[in-house]
């Protein structure tokens, strides 16, 4: 299976702009810029490529926790995990510096213990946890 995305770019690194497009549709010519991704701390003007990647992983975090839920015999009611992506200043340019999981989740009769060895375990199962091992990922998983 191969998915895939394009990325169209106008202009230099500070005056340019792009446009980002999955192969889904479920983006279409999304706007994004050094401005927008620098400048927009609230992220409401348009996306950027940590914002995707915190989409991504919390996504596949939460089909990853699915499963292995169901392996051990617990059919989840509700899974709900935000990914933050931290990117920070190094030298002259900049790096992702961490990625944290918060999770919250409505699981019926399993006991903390069990959820937070499941948790974890979707945590290093999950394929975008795989690829983006060179950064420090977290988890807080909470039961509801």
């Amino acid at each position: 299976m191969k998915r895939s995305a394009i990325s169209k770019w106008d202009g230099g690194f500070e005056d340019g702009k792009g446009t980002l497009t999955t192969q889904s549709g479920a983006l279409a010519d999304q706007p994004y810029s050094a401005k927008l991704r620098f400048e927009n701390e609230d992220g409401t003007k348009g996306t950027n490529p940590e914002e995707l990647i915190g989409a991504a992983h919390a996504g596949c975090y939460n089909m990853a926790l699915s499963l292995e839920l169901g392996k051990a015999g617990f059919n989840p009611d509700n899974l709900e995990t935000k990914a933050s992506v931290s990117l920070e200043k190094e030298g002259e340019g900049f790096a992702i510096k961490g990625i944290h999981l918060d999770l919250k989740a409505s699981v019926p009769n399993i006991k903390n213990e069990k959820f937070q060895e499941i948790a974890n375990a979707a945590k290093k199962g999950c394929p975008v946890s795989k690829a983006l091992s060179s950064v420090p990922i977290s988890l807080e998983a909470t039961l509801r």
